[in-house]
């Protein structure tokens, strides 16, 4: 299990080389998260856990500090400030997000299938579609 977590944060990092992982609950913040034109920023911090279970069980949901607006609005399925926090500074919100139905389809070789990576990646498609 720590192996194919070692691998994924790996992955991350290839794209995101400042991302941390943070041990204790299985914490990853990637600290600078480019976001499209609309939001009230041009990036953002973004975290998220690592599920028990996982690659098993897909990820849910993303957190970014509070504040994230679209357009002058608050986006859609969002939570201001989240019940649950990330250890990080600051205090966050939580976007409500999960992989599409039959999207989530891990491997037994972490590059072969669905991992970490594709998982932030998605963040993108989630931050383009706006409120």
């Amino acid at each position: 299990m720590q192996e194919r977590l070692d691998e994924e944060i790996a992955l991350v990092r290839r794209k995101y080389p400042a991302a941390v992982l943070h041990e204790e609950g299985r914490w990853v913040l990637i600290p600078s998260y480019p976001l499209p034109q609309g939001w009230n920023r041009s990036e953002t911090e973004v975290a998220f856990q690592i599920n028990d279970g996982h690659p098993g069980v897909p990820p849910y949901g993303f957190y970014v500090p509070i504040g994230l607006e679209f357009e002058g609005h608050r986006p859609v399925n969002y939570t201001d400030p989240a019940t649950e926090q990330p250890p990080f500074d600051g205090t966050w919100g939580l976007f409500s997000w999960v992989p599409e139905d039959g999207e989530w389809q891990p491997k037994a070789e972490a590059e072969k299938g669905s991992n970490l990576l594709d998982w932030v990646n998605g963040f993108t498609v989630r931050f383009a579609d706006g409120v």
